[in-house]
C-alpha cells in the first residue's frame, strides 16, 4: 500500500467520524491540547520562581509568580475537569450512534448481502476488534487524542528549551565541560533524541504486527467466541443448555480460544522484548539530557531554575516524540480495521433500480415471466422456468414441500432478490425499472421466520413510534389477538419482552404470530402475503385464521403460503411447487381428480391426520 493510500484511509475514518457525531473528536482535540499544557505551565513558572528564590528573592515578585501559577492552574484545572465531565458523558452517546451507524449500513444493505456469511463474518469482526483492543472507530478517537496532545507536547517543550542551546558560559572550560559548551554538544544530543525516536518508531511498529499475527494464529478465531458468547448470554439458548447439559461443552471449546499457554508466552515475550528496547534507550536518553543540561547549569551558562525548565522540557520532549510516533504508527496500523469497516460500508445498499413510480391503478397485475433463480454462490437452481400471474383482487395458495421453492418465490416476489433469469413485471413493466422503495409499497408480509421486536406491541404493530391506536387495536382484533390484548394492563403500550422493560410480557408462539398478522393489515398494501405464518397454531385455528383473513382481505390481492393444504381450499386457485418448478396450478376441486398429480399425493398423505375414524 502506498503512504497516500493509507493517509486517504486515515482521513476518510476521520470523515466518518465527523458525520457520527463532530462535537466528540471536537471535545477530544480541546481536551489533548488543555491536558498538553498544563506540565509546561508548571515547569516555566517553578523555574522562574526558583530562579528569584536563588537570586533576588524579591518578595513582590514572588507572590506575583505565585499568583499566577495557582490563577493558571486553577482555571485550566476546572476548564479540563468540565471538558472530562462532558466527553465522558458524550462518550456513551458517541457509542450508541456508533451502534445506530452499523445498523443502518445493515438495515440499507441489499437482502442477499444480509444473507451471505461473509457479510455476517465482517461485521462480527468489526464488533470483536472493536470489544478486544478498540481497533478501528475508537481507535481513531484514542489515536487523535495521542496525535494532538504529543504534537503540543513537542511544540511546547521546543518553546521552552531552543534558549538553552545558544546559553553558553564565559568562563574557560575544559575536557567534557568544554564540549558541552560549544555548539557541536547540540549534534549529539539531537542525535540521541533521534536515535531513540526512530527505534520507538521500529519497536511500536514491529510489536504491534506480531501482536496482530499472534492473535491470528488462534486455533479458535473471534467468530467462535462471538458464536458460543452469544449462546450463552441469549436466554432463548439458555432452556436448551440446562436441558441438554451443554454446559461442559461450551466450557470446554471456550478454554480453547481463552486457555492458551502458548499463545500466551509469544504475546508476553514480544512485550518484554520490545517494552525492554524502549525502556533502556528512553532511559539512556533521559540520563544523557541530565547530563547535558546539568553540566551547562555547573558551568555557569544558566541557573538552577532554568535547569529545572529544561530538563523537565527535555524529558517532555523524549515523551512527546515518542507518544507522537506511536500515536502515527497505530493509526497506520488501524487502517486494516479500518479497512473492513470501509468493506462493510461499501456492500451495494440498493438493488438495481429504475426511477418509475408505482401507478396508483387499483388494478394491478404481477407475473413472473420465464423465471430462474439460483442463490449467490450456488449452481443450484432454486426456482426454475417459473410462469405465475397474480391478478387483483386474487386468492392464490401455493403449496410444495419443504426446499420446493416456495419462500424463494416470495423473495423474488418482494424483490428481496434479482431474478437470474427471466423477469418479473407489474402491469406488464418489469420491476427493476421501478423506484425500490415505491415497489416495496404493495406488500404486506408475514414471513416464515418473521421478527417481532422488544419494543412496545403498538409500535411492533404500526412498524412506527407514532401510530394510529385505534387502527392497531382494530387490526389486532381483526387477527385473533382481541382477548389477550384486553388481558394487559397497559394495552397497546406494554412491551413485549424484558430485553428493556421489567414489566415487559413474554409471548407465545402463536401470539407472536398474530400480531405479525396484525402488522400486515395495519400496512394495508394492496398485495397480502403470508408465508406458512400460522405454523405455531393447530389445524382448526390455522384454518379459522386463513377463513377469517379472506373476509378481511377484501379486494386486495392474497398470497398463502401454507403445508396445511386443508387451510388452502377457500383459495380461487393452488400453485403446487416442487423440485423448484410449478407442477400443477387450479383449483382444489380440478387439482384433486388429477390422481396422479403431486397435489392430489400432498393432500391424500394429510388426510389420513384430519379424518375420523
Amino acid at each position: 500500500m502506498s503512504l497516500r493510500s493509507e493517509l486517504s484511509k486515515i482521513i476518510r475514518g476521520y470523515k466518518l467520524i465527523c458525520e457520527i457525531d463532530k462535537f466528540y473528536l471536537i471535545l477530544q482535540v480541546i481536551n489533548a491540547f488543555t491536558d498538553s499544557l498544563f506540565p509546561f505551565v508548571y515547569l516555566y513558572m517553578s523555574s522562574k520562581i526558583i530562579t528569584e528564590l536563588s537570586t533576588y528573592r524579591r518578595a513582590r515578585e514572588l507572590i506575583i509568580y505565585a499568583l499566577v501559577t495557582v490563577s493558571i492552574n486553577f482555571v485550566l484545572s476546572v476548564f479540563s475537569q468540565c471538558i472530562n465531565t462532558i466527553k465522558s458523558k458524550h462518550s456513551e452517546l458517541f457509542t450508541c450512534r456508533t451502534a445506530l451507524f452499523y445498523s443502518d449500513i445493515n438495515n440499507k444493505m441489499r437482502y442477499e448481502s444480509i444473507e451471505d456469511p461473509e457479510t455476517h463474518f465482517k461485521r462480527q469482526s468489526i464488533i470483536q476488534n472493536q470489544q478486544a483492543s478498540s481497533a478501528g472507530i475508537p481507535m481513531l478517537i484514542n489515536d487523535i487524542y495521542g496525535f494532538i496532545k504529543n504534537t503540543f507536547t513537542v511544540i511546547f517543550s521546543l518553546s521552552l528549551t531552543v534558549s538553552m542551546f545558544y546559553l553558553y558560559s564565559d568562563k574557560s572550560c575544559t575536557g567534557v565541560a568544554a564540549f558541552v559548551n560549544s555548539p557541536f554538544s547540540i549534534i549529539i544530543i539531537v542525535g540521541i533524541v533521534a536515535v531513540n525516536t526512530c527505534v520507538n518508531i521500529w519497536c511500536d511498529k514491529n510489536h504491534t504486527l506480531r501482536s496482530v499475527d499472534a492473535w491470528k494464529d488462534l486455533p479458535h478465531n473471534n467468530r467462535l467466541l462471538n458464536y458460543y458468547s452469544g449462546r450463552i448470554w441469549n436466554y432463548n439458548g439458555a432452556m436448551d443448555i440446562r436441558i441438554f447439559n451443554q454446559e461442559a461443552v461450551i466450557s470446554k471449546e471456550l478454554s480453547k480460544y481463552y486457555d492458551n499457554p502458548a499463545h500466551l508466552k509469544i504475546l508476553v515475550k514480544l512485550g518484554l522484548h520490545f517494552g525492554t528496547i524502549r525502556t533502556l534507550l528512553n532511559k539512556f536518553t533521559t540520563i544523557a539530557i541530565y547530563i547535558y543540561v546539568g553540566i551547562k547549569a555547573y558551568i555557569g551558562a544558566f541557573g538552577v531554575g532554568n535547569f529545572l525548565m529544561y530538563t523537565g522540557s527535555l524529558q517532555q520532549f523524549t515523551y512527546g516524540v515518542s507518544g507522537l510516533c506511536g500515536s502515527v504508527v497505530s493509526l497506520f496500523n488501524n487502517n486494516r480495521y479500518m479497512q473492513e469497516i470501509f468493506e462493510y460500508m461499501d456492500i451495494p445498499s440498493t438493488v438495481n433500480q429504475g426511477s418509475r413510480k408505482i401507478d396508483s391503478d387499483a388494478k394491478r397485475e404481477i407475473e413472473f415471466r420465464n423465471v430462474s433463480f439460483k442463490y449467490p454462490g450456488t449452481d443450484v437452481y432454486a426456482l426454475k422456468n417459473l410462469n405465475l400471474k397474480f391478478n387483483t383482487g386474487g386468492r392464490v395458495a401455493v403449496v410444495g414441500m419443504n426446499g420446493s421453492g416456495k419462500t424463494t418465490m416470495i423473495k423474488l416476489l418482494c424483490w428481496l432478490y434479482d431474478p437470474t433469469e427471466g423477469e418479473i413485471t407489474v402491469s406488464g413493466v418489469d420491476i427493476r425499472e421501478y423506484d425500490y422503495s415505491e415497489y416495496t409499497t404493495l406488500f404486506s408480509v408475514v414471513f416464515q421466520d418473521f421478527n417481532l421486536f422488544a419494543f412496545s406491541l403498538g409500535q411492533n404493530v404500526a412498524a412506527s413510534v407514532e401510530y394510529d391506536r385505534d387502527k392497531a387495536v382494530e387490526c389486532l382484533k381483526m387477527a385473533g389477538f382481541g382477548r389477550r390484548l384486553s388481558e394487559m394492563r397497559k394495552g397497546l403500550d406494554t412491551a413485549l419482552y424484558k430485553d428493556f422493560e421489567e414489566d415487559g410480557i413474554e409471548i407465545s408462539g402463536g401470539e407472536a404470530q398474530k400480531i405479525a398478522l396484525a402488522r400486515a393489515l395495519y400496512k394495508g398494501a394492496p398485495f397480502v402475503v403470508l408465508d406458512e405464518p400460522t405454523a405455531a397454531l393447530d389445524p382448526i385455528a390455522e384454518f379459522e385464521v386463513y377463513s377469517k383473513f379472506n373476509e378481511i382481505v377484501g379486494d386486495k390481492t392474497a398470497i398463502y403460503i401454507s403445508h396445511r393444504l386443508s387451510s388452502c381450499r377457500f383459495c380461487d386457485f393452488i400453485a403446487v411447487f416442487h423440485e423448484g418448478e410449478l407442477v400443477q396450478y387450479g383449483s382444489h376441486d380440478e387439482l384433486i381428480t388429477d390422481t396422479g398429480g403431486k397435489y392430489y399425493e400432498l393432500w391424500n398423505a394429510q388426510a389420513q391426520y384430519y379424518t375420523a375414524n
